[in-house]
């Protein structure tokens, strides 16, 4: 069989993956090793991880495969430089020694930290190294896992070496580029200027805004068409560069978006005001509506049914939920890791459909495998850390440790919950997630506030059985990766009390909008995980057990970290985790552990200081 191993690196969110004869191995993030949130760096550790996952060693491999062309990025970043001198000085003095030393003789670079990893192997042993293009690997990691024969593939985000925006069709082992928006306009980086404006840190906290917005009036939308953005009927757009200093400053914005939106950016850590609220609102009914036009448009262009997304773009779920309840197309299939992560499962089998002309063989189920892709733990490995540790725990066998937890979770406890292999991509799926119930009316605070340590307004996902998502929500659709957003049913809806009516912004935050309280938005929508027997059995089975002890088939599921701080990825991250919250339990496989018969971390260092906060 051949090995193929795909990278992304030095831009944010480094990983790696391999691919096996086009079946996906093994694909991890650099950032879950080295704890250090969007990680950069080359990915030593996630590249270790993927050759031991795959029993071989770095000479098994037939290509080594980048996910972008760097000389092309050069390209555009001088091109740019120059485009808008002599602005842009100080940007351009701090960006080129980075450049000239390492991103422009890239190949040289990889070859050496390759060659770190295997000081035994001739520079003549070393795989070939192969270059994908940026935008092709993110309609590869799109298309190729989906389970569709033919698609339109759609990628969108800030910039790749030109690309912002990207259409492709999918067919076979095929990716046929249709057409393409170039920099610097881009919805990315518009979407990322709001984020910056409203006081979060760009490629980190964009999420944060699309959870911001229900808060919020769509009071600038009008601004934004009128000044920012002109938008075409086709989806099809260009930026008033007049209002952004991306492209020559050390700033997303300038002074004449401070003048239109009133007021320099809200400072990081500052009180959120209406504004930001309403700037929030504003930039994601613009976003969605962008994304709702071209998608209608690649399928009126097109003829084809079915739709792949990848690209940060493809991780505003809110857009992604219009799309499937609004588009005309009978399917959407996102890519679960759509950032620049998965760019390294893109690249790999670029090389495997394209390069080497394999055939592609749908069977109608992606072949992401849930996203269950990264390492795991058995419990003897577990047991012994713990003993190590000093850590009183309980040994449960399947059946007690499932409704042991169910109960648990029935009663209010909040849990830590480390399963099988863990999750590729920035959403935790009930492989390293905190759970709670749904139902409990104080939940979503107790969770932001005391466990996660981030802001009070953040919203929180609930997973819910593949075979029951209808009875909650108006959706009936595999939603595996969390990508989706729908409403809830009428049915499970409580009207707002008459002296709650005229209470806005976060005041709404602790009024109750359904029977499933702790993950209702407050336009009564989720953001859904459908979980499977088949991808996950034992998450399946503690839904099971929580369903059979309460009735209820959703438990809210958030992702296993505090603010700044990447998914847990050991169980020794995870028992430092859960011991630094006020985690009530602790789940490791099948080790359960509670807080009351724990003794307190010994020398352990603050966590606000050693994670910066997103």
């Amino acid at each position: 069989m051949s090995n193929i191993l795909g990278i992304s690196a030095f831009y944010h969110d480094s990983a790696a993956c391999l691919i096996r004869g086009g079946d996906i191995i093994a694909a991890a993030q650099e950032e879950r090793f080295t704890r250090k949130k969007h990680d950069p760096s080359f990915p030593s550790h996630a590249v270790q991880y993927c050759l031991k996952e795959g029993g071989i060693s770095l000479g098994d491999v037939r290509y080594l495969v980048f996910y972008d062309k760097p000389l092309v990025k050069f390209e555009r970043l001088i091109e740019t430089y120059l485009a808008f001198a002599p602005k842009g000085l100080q940007s351009f003095v701090a960006a080129m020694p980075v450049w000239l030393k390492e991103k422009l003789f890239l190949r040289n670079l990889l070859a050496k930290e390759f060659f770190a990893l295997a000081p035994e192997m001739k520079k003549s042993e070393l795989p070939p190294l192969l270059f994908g293009e940026h935008h092709e690997s993110h309609a590869a990691s799109a298309f190729y896992p989906s389970p569709y024969d033919k698609a339109v593939v759609l990628c969108m985000d800030g910039v790749g070496e030109w690309a912002t925006t990207s259409a492709w069709l999918g067919e076979g082992n095929s990716l046929t580029p249709l057409w393409d928006i170039p920099f610097p306009h881009s919805l990315g980086l518009l979407y990322s200027a709001f984020t910056y404006y409203t006081g979060f840190k760009v490629n980190s906290g964009e999420y944060k805004v699309m959870g911001l917005a229900p808060y919020g009036e769509p009071k600038y939308v009008k601004a934004i068409y009128d000044h920012v953005l002109d938008l075409k009927p086709d989806g099809t757009f260009r930026l008033n560069m007049d209002y952004f200093n991306y492209c020559t400053g050390l700033t997303m914005t300038g002074g004449k978006f401070d003048d239109l939106f009133g007021g320099p950016p809200r400072k990081p850590e500052g009180k959120l005001t209406q504004r930001e609220m309403d700037l929030a609102r504003s930039i994601q009914e613009v976003t969605e509506e962008v994304m709702l036009r071209v998608t209608r448009t690649l399928h009126r262009e097109t003829g084809v049914d079915y739709l792949c997304m990848a690209g940060g773009v493809a991780l505003n779920c809110v857009g992604n939920g219009r799309i499937l309840r609004e588009g005309p197309f009978k399917g959407i299939w996102i890519q679960p890791a759509a950032g620049d992560a998965g760019g390294a499962v893109g690249a790999a089998l670029t090389a495997w459909h394209q390069y080497d002309g394999q055939p592609r063989l749908t069977t109608g189920v992606d072949r992401m495998k849930g996203s269950y892709l990264g390492p795991k733990h058995a419990n003897a490995e577990i047991e012994q850390f713990l003993k190590q540790a000093d850590a009183p725990y309980d040994l449960l066998d399947d059946e007690l440790l499932f409704d042991r937890v169910a109960k648990d979770l029935a009663e209010g406890k909040v849990v830590g919950w480390l399963q099988g292999r863990m999750e590729f991509g920035p959403r935790a799926l009930g492989g390293r997630s905190i759970l709670g119930d749904a139902r409990n009316t104080k939940m979503q605070s107790v969770m932001n506030l005391k466990i996660k340590h981030r802001e009070s307004f953040r919203p929180f996902a609930p997973s819910v059985l593949r075979e029951r998502v209808s009875e909650y929500f108006q959706m009936n659709t595999d939603s595996p990766y969390m990508l989706l957003v729908a409403p809830v049913q009428e049915k499970r809806r409580l009207p707002l009390p008459a002296e709650q009516a005229g209470l806005w912004g976060i005041d709404l935050l602790n009024v109750p909008r359904s029977d499933i309280p702790a993950v209702t938005h407050l336009d009564y929508s989720a953001r859904i995980q459908t979980v499977h027997e088949e991808t996950n059995p034992r998450y399946y089975r503690l839904l099971r057990a929580f369903e059979a002890q309460t009735g209820c088939a959703a438990l809210v599921n958030t992702s296993f970290n505090v603010r700044g701080e990447p998914i847990v990825c050991t169980p020794e991250d995870a028992y430092r985790c859960f011991m630094r919250t006020e985690m009530d339990v602790l789940a490791l496989e099948n080790c359960v552990l509670y807080k009351s018969q724990q003794k307190p971390l010994t020398n352990d260092t603050n966590w606000q200081k050693e994670f910066e906060l997103d």
